[in-house]
């Protein structure tokens, strides 16, 4: 019997305004972590209208220049018009950061988890990157549409941006694609027409693979008609409101945190990378098509508090046997983790966009002979 379903997953471009605060965040944690490897970071951002909002905790030796280190990056995201979206040259930033609470630092300093709280991995074959189908094609689109604006290829269009993208499943196999749906942020004087062929031409079809198109897949490019007024200027952004986007497009579980702007003592973040990590590894050394794996931290507790493990009726091992696989490969204390994957390095900028996963440069999506 064929079970047919479908399952859409979305994803956004830098510009977009909750992914302008990741950004912000997280290049604030990488300029700490390059002066100081052992600073303690918590920072939140808030972006509308022409105004940045920084909020959290920083414990470090770092000398911040706030106001620079954020206008350069929104310059480099091509935010420059405050009249439509947001501009890096007169932009109000306001910055209330203080130093982390001495209550976590007593767990923290000892090696201990800087929160209590469940985390998420997962991975499986059905793309080379280990991801679910619809997520990964909604990052590819995404980030070639930033592509196109930024090499002046599409010259017209803003930052600002969303894809989305349905996939129909037969028997837990993607088989085509149903759906593709862009929203991208243009200057005024655009025809429509044109933006949609021009989109069409050089964004999908340069990067959809066409034995996953036929002639009932449907095409939504700009469905109002219209979007001018974007980034923060049309909506308001915010630090972790993208956490979806960051994983698996909703195909997998996600812990309750988000992860921009904390260092790796914040277990949302540095467990879920580990997790991610080794599910990947199980699926890419043929233990399972796919797995999902949870643990869950208590505060300034080192050992998590449990370890679970589903491989969807597809593993070669028992369940019970790969979780002592786990447990006897790899160290899932927090600073264990840490060292594992290097994560007091100032990698976390290049984290931001177009997913945590599924990305060849990060320590977490490395395979190895398990």
């Amino acid at each position: 019997m064929n079970k047919k379903y479908y399952f859409t997953s979305e994803s956004v471009t830098e510009g977009h305004p909750d992914k302008v605060a990741d950004s912000i965040s997280d290049i604030i944690l990488d300029e700490c972590l390059r002066q100081d490897k052992e600073s303690r970071v918590a920072i939140e951002t808030f972006v509308y209208g022409n105004k940045v909002n920084i909020a959290g905790q920083i414990t470090s030796t770092a000398r911040l220049k706030i106001s620079e280190i954020v206008r350069k990056r929104i310059q480099e995201i091509g935010y420059d018009n405050e009249n439509i979206d947001m501009d890096y040259r007169t932009c109000k930033i306001q910055a209330n950061i203080i130093k982390q609470s001495p209550d976590i630092s007593l767990g923290v300093d000892i090696g201990g988890a800087g929160d209590q709280g469940i985390m998420f991995g997962y991975a499986t074959n059905e793309t080379e990157k280990y991801m679910p189908y619809a997520i990964n094609m909604a990052h590819i689109l995404s980030k070639k549409l930033t592509d196109v604006r930024k090499e002046k290829i599409i010259p017209y269009l803003r930052p600002d941006g969303k894809t989305q993208v349905t996939v129909e499943y037969e028997n837990d196999v993607p088989k085509r694609i149903e759906n593709i749906l862009i929203s991208a942020q243009h200057e005024n004087s655009i025809d429509q027409e044109k933006l949609k062929k021009d989109i069409m031409k050089n964004v999908i079809d340069v990067v959809v693979p066409h034995n996953m198109i036929d002639k009932n897949t449907k095409f939504y490019i700009n469905p109002t008609g219209r979007f001018v007024i974007g980034g923060p200027l049309g909506d308001t952004g915010l630090t972790g409101r993208k956490i979806i986007v960051d994983t698996y497009g909703g195909y997998a579980r996600h812990g309750g945190g988000a992860f921009s702007g904390k260092d790796a003592t914040k277990v949302d973040r540095s467990a879920t990378y580990m997790l991610r990590y080794i599910a990947k590894n199980i699926v890419a050394n043929g233990y399972a098509k796919k797995c999902e794996i949870q643990v869950a931290y208590a505060i300034g507790i080192k050992e998590p508090l449990s370890i679970y493990i589903n491989t969807f009726g597809t593993g070669v091992k028992s369940e019970k046997e790969i979780i002592e696989i786990i447990k006897q490969k790899f160290d899932l204390t927090p600073s264990g983790i840490i060292k594992y994957l290097g994560l007091k390095n100032p990698i976390y900028a290049m984290t931001t966009n177009y997913g945590h996963f599924g990305r060849n440069n990060l320590p977490w999506e490395k395979i190895i002979k398990i």
